[in-house]
């Protein structure tokens, strides 16, 4: 098993390294990675194409000295946390004042709604977003309305504004993004509870509160039964809470109360903020803290792109060169010398090769005999009959300047299935017809949608 050499902030740096090169790449010096060594080895491995990735990106950032503008989107970020926990501080004390204003007595229930109403309506959409993977609702609004920030130089963009948009579609899109703002929301609600009761705490510790309620639509009997309901836990934590009596003594109008009312009253409000809004945020920061770790421990890279198909055939060149062993129908007579093939070109040991609808004019390498070519239903039963009872690579070949329609992909789909081991792909070309970039990455997609992986796609 290969060890895993990279954390997700260098993948983060790859990408933000691909978004630049693929608009600034003119602006860039190569100069330092001229001369490192490419890895070759007999089978693709991802966690060794990602180590040369990172050691490629750590000179080419150090060379051209990127580590400024790489740094710059996740400082915002965190800049533009700190602004909002301060901004969170300040409205849950804000929201403690209001609530409680200069009188000497204190709306139990009004209090709670002000500091606990608006976080269980945020917590219910968080679970709603969480559940039925929505963004919108599980990323928040503020997340949302700054998600144009990266793009503002759209039309011009710099290396500075790559940079960031390759940190935001990482960091802040897809899992990793969704439990990152996650773990921001529940920072804030959390900030603004506990800055709302270290408030109360204090103005009760330095003054002496009446708490009453009272209700005008709801019958007299409700709120003396939420208060048992929502006093339940805290009665089981060996929590004092007003009874009945002291509950029907404090609603508006009733006599001042005593000092054992409002200490009930005290605890039961401290207590139902704790248990109802700063325990859930704490178990929920956790949780999304958890899953995010998670979530950037299974990140990968999108090995498909073309920025990485043509890293990943520069940097991980195979160093098996063999030739395809197939009966030979001139045995006995003495073979014409043939050139090597290409070194480009890594086909494996005793491959068994099968052609896709090929033409007269397309051609194999040279070390390579097409055993069946598929041009109709009868040879493509054919050809799955000898797949079937193959135990050697099955290596299929198609034209590469022709559009990889549903059609050829249902036939490759076929084969490939009815394969005993992984097969790979040939792109065979000609002259007439040069293969254009986009038709070249249609055909690593359609590999990929067939169960054909990257590097069992050669391409000549």
């Amino acid at each position: 098993m290969s060890v895993k050499k990279y954390t997700f902030s260098d993948l983060v740096r790859i990408e933000q390294l691909r978004k630049i090169e693929s608009i600034k790449a003119e602006e860039l010096s190569y100069t330092s990675i001229k001369n490192i060594l490419n890895s070759t080895s007999s089978d693709f491995s991802y966690h060794a194409f990602i180590h040369q990735l990172k050691i490629r990106a750590h000179h080419l950032i150090y060379e051209n000295a990127l580590a400024d503008e790489l740094r710059q989107p996740s400082q915002q970020f965190i800049r533009a946390r700190r602004i909002g926990l301060i901004i969170a501080v300040i409205l849950g004390g804000l929201a403690a004042s209001q609530a409680v204003s200069e009188s000497s007595t204190l709306n139990i229930y009004w209090l709670l709604a002000v500091l606990l109403g608006f976080n269980l309506i945020s917590l219910l959409l968080w679970i709603c977003g969480i559940t039925l993977n929505l963004q919108s609702l599980s990323s928040g609004v503020v997340a949302q309305l700054a998600s144009w920030l990266p793009y503002r130089h759209k039309n011009d963009p710099t290396i500075a504004s790559s940079a960031s948009q390759a940190w935001w579609e990482s960091c802040l899109t897809g899992k990793v993004g969704k439990w990152r703002i996650s773990v921001l929301t529940h920072q804030l609600w959390l900030t603004y509870l506990t800055a709302g009761l270290v408030l109360l705490i204090l103005l009760m510790l330095a003054k002496q509160y009446n708490f009453i309620w009272g209700t005008t639509l709801l019958p007299e009997s409700t709120l003396p039964k939420l208060t048992q309901i929502l006093g339940s836990p805290l009665e089981a934590a060996g929590l004092k809470i007003p009874d009945n009596p002291q509950t029907v003594a404090s609603r508006i109008g009733a006599d001042k109360q005593d000092a054992e009312t409002r200490m009930a009253w005290a605890t039961f409000l401290i207590g139902t903020l704790i248990v109802y809004g700063i325990f859930p945020r704490l178990l929920l920061l956790g949780l999304s803290w958890a899953m995010q770790k998670w979530s950037e421990y299974r990140f990968k890279l999108d090995l498909y792109l073309p920025y990485y198909i043509e890293l990943r055939q520069r940097l991980m060149g195979r160093d098996v060169k063999a030739e395809v062993i197939d009966a030979d129908p001139q045995a006995g007579i003495k073979p014409v010398d043939i050139a090597r093939p290409p070194e480009n070109i890594s086909i494996p040991a005793n491959a068994q090769a099968f052609g896709i609808e090929l033409d007269s004019t397309t051609t194999w390498p040279e070390r390579v005999t097409c055993r069946l070519n598929i041009i109709d239903q009868e040879s493509h039963d054919a050809a799955i009959s000898l797949i079937n009872n193959m135990k050697a690579p099955v290596l299929l070949g198609v034209a590469a300047h022709r559009l990889p329609d549903r059609g050829v992909q249902r036939m490759i789909k076929e084969l490939v299935d009815s394969s005993n081991t992984k097969p790979w792909l040939i792109l065979l070309s000609k002259s007439s017809a040069p293969v254009a970039r986009a038709r070249e990455f249609a055909w690593f997609r359609l590999a990929e949608a067939c169960g054909i992986p990257a590097e069992h796609v050669i391409t000549r």
